[in-house]
């Protein structure tokens, strides 16, 4: 059944193919499942604090059914963003079951595609894994977020130099804007001093920003010579909406928590320096980034061997809950300010 049960993160884009089929307001499913059914149910089934044991960790790492799931994602998401342009480019539908369609498929792309993506390319000592990550977030237009996320965010992660780390009462919409285009510079000077310590020139083919740059131009391209003017359209929605889903949840995560500084540099990243979730229906549509304390504590973890802390800053529910809460920033600054203030204590008395 633990195997098994991660395979619920299928059920996303099974609600839109569902959405798209009883049309009308139905194809606003996919938002009512995710943002609706899922909160509610997060609070019935509650949280799984259970670790496991260092022999089980040992036997699960590198459990290849586990991979396999990650794995089989990959071709659903290629095909869901391919369906949606024809849908869009051939289907007669109205403008209200357009929106609703498009931003299911937007949620959807950001539920299955960037999450999976986000475990794959921590995979960065193989080939397959880091490959299949890119191939899930050319699929929304932010390529570039898998040089900024493992070489900028994780060495960066609750400090004013990390564009990903939401600062105390900053809004969400606040945080979008610098988030979004400080990433994109962030991963261009990663790749750029990369590419100067081999001792080459940075507007080159062999700057990775550069190619996935190609690489996403060739797809719109291919957007449009196949399906047209509208399917392009379609494509940048669904894409916005997919990587404002990973920002809001990065807002979530590292929201007003910071490591204090020793000297000229940051104390080491703990287990305290993430928001910290373990409600168990959401983790398993999320891979475990709940767990995204341990996931920065020991950022090479895979997800089926994620550990919960009691120490860590606990969140009141969910993300799929917590998403909600972020998207009204004064009834997010009541739920959480306070919180905030209570764990930086808690961090300064540790160091």
């Amino acid at each position: 059944m633990t195997v098994l049960s991660y395979y619920m993160i299928f059920l996303v884009p099974i609600s839109v193919v569902m959405g798209y089929s009883m049309g009308g307001a139905f194809t606003f499913l996919t938002p009512i499942f995710v943002f609706g059914v899922i909160p509610v149910l997060d609070l019935f089934i509650g949280s799984s604090a259970g670790n496991p044991t260092p022999l089980q960790e040992e036997a699960l790492k590198d459990k290849l059914t586990y991979r396999m799931i990650t794995f089989s994602c990959v071709p659903f998401q290629v095909a869901m963003v391919i369906w949606g342009a024809l849908v869009v480019s051939s289907a007669a539908m109205s403008p209200l079951e357009t929106a609703g369609f498009v931003f299911s498929i937007g949620i959807s792309s950001g539920v299955m595609g960037i999450n999976v993506s986000h475990e794959l390319q921590h995979r960065v000592n193989r080939k397959l894994e880091p490959f299949l990550a890119r191939v899930m977030l050319l699929t929304v237009i932010y390529m570039h977020w898998a040089i900024e996320h493992v070489a900028g965010h994780h060495r960066n992660v609750a400090t004013h130099e990390d564009p990903a780390t939401a600062r105390l009462g900053e809004s969400f919409y606040t945080f979008w804007f610098r988030t979004v285009f400080s990433g994109m510079m962030s991963a261009w000077n990663i790749e750029t001093a990369s590419l100067a310590k081999k001792d080459l020139r940075k507007i080159s083919l062999k700057n990775r920003m550069i190619q996935y740059g190609i690489w996403e131009l060739i797809l719109v391209c291919a957007f449009f010579s196949f399906f047209g003017l509208k399917a392009v359209a379609y494509f940048f929605i669904q894409s916005i909406v997919a990587f404002s889903l990973l920002e809001i949840v990065n807002y979530v995560e590292h929201y007003g928590l910071l490591r204090n500084k020793i000297g000229e540099r940051y104390e080491p990243v703990t287990f305290l320096h993430s928001w910290n979730s373990s409600n168990w229906l959401t983790n398993r549509f999320l891979f475990n980034l709940q767990r995204h304390s341990d996931h920065h504590y020991k950022p090479d973890r895979r997800y089926q061997i994620l550990r919960h802390f009691d120490q860590s800053p606990q969140l009141p529910t969910g993300y799929a809950g917590m998403i909600l809460l972020a998207a009204i920033p004064p009834l997010w600054r009541k739920v959480m300010d306070h919180r905030v203030h209570k764990y930086r204590l808690m961090g300064k008395k540790s160091a």
